[in-house]
């Protein structure tokens, strides 16, 4: 346990430290730096294990009071507010879930203030892909958006699409009704 707590230690103090590096080229800024995609890395580690250890503060703590999250399910498409509304329950019953990042690719823009990702996870419904945008303010980064869906084989895809054919035509003309 104390080993844990040296490592984010660390990791917090060396997150304090100005980044200096420059491309050569062009004199801007090199946001792509090690240590950013460390603390990046870092952070988002850290929201999957929040949710897993069934810190409610720490996890929503991390996504900004604007951020979307889009889950696996077309009525998915919640405001940080509304899925904070759906995930308390299951924070209150520890029943929460845990994602365990397979692989994950980072990206920033020219100013180092926005950031976006995509990943692959080890999750109770197999592989699945995450995806993100996070936003830098005051030095720290929130998470503005966020997509979860499941990876479906190639192979498999016509199987999905028949097994879900019924609930889609469902879904398609709720829409069209609206129009």
């Amino acid at each position: 346990m104390k080993k844990i707590y040296i490592v984010i230690l660390l990791l917090t103090f060396s997150n304090c430290i100005i980044i200096s590096d420059h491309n050569s080229t062009n004199k801007s800024p090199n946001y792509t730096t090690e240590r950013n995609i460390e603390h990046l890395n870092y952070f988002l580690n850290r929201w999957h294990i929040d949710v897993a250890n069934y810190d409610f503060d720490a996890y929503f703590g991390k996504m900004s009071n604007n951020s979307i999250f889009i889950g696996t399910d077309a009525s998915e498409n919640w405001t940080i507010q509304q899925f904070k509304e759906f995930a308390k329950p299951h924070f209150d019953k520890k029943k929460t879930w845990d994602f365990m990042v397979l692989e994950r690719n980072l990206y920033f823009n020219t100013k180092g203030d926005i950031a976006w990702f995509d990943e692959l996870l080890d999750t109770w419904m197999g592989v699945c892909r995450g995806s993100g945008v996070l936003s830098k303010k005051n030095n720290n980064w929130k998470i503005e958006h966020y997509v979860l869906s499941i990876v479906i084989p190639n192979e498999n895809v016509s199987k999905v699409v028949e097994l879900k054919k019924e609930k889609d035509r469902l879904i398609i003309q709720s829409f069209k009704n609206k129009n």
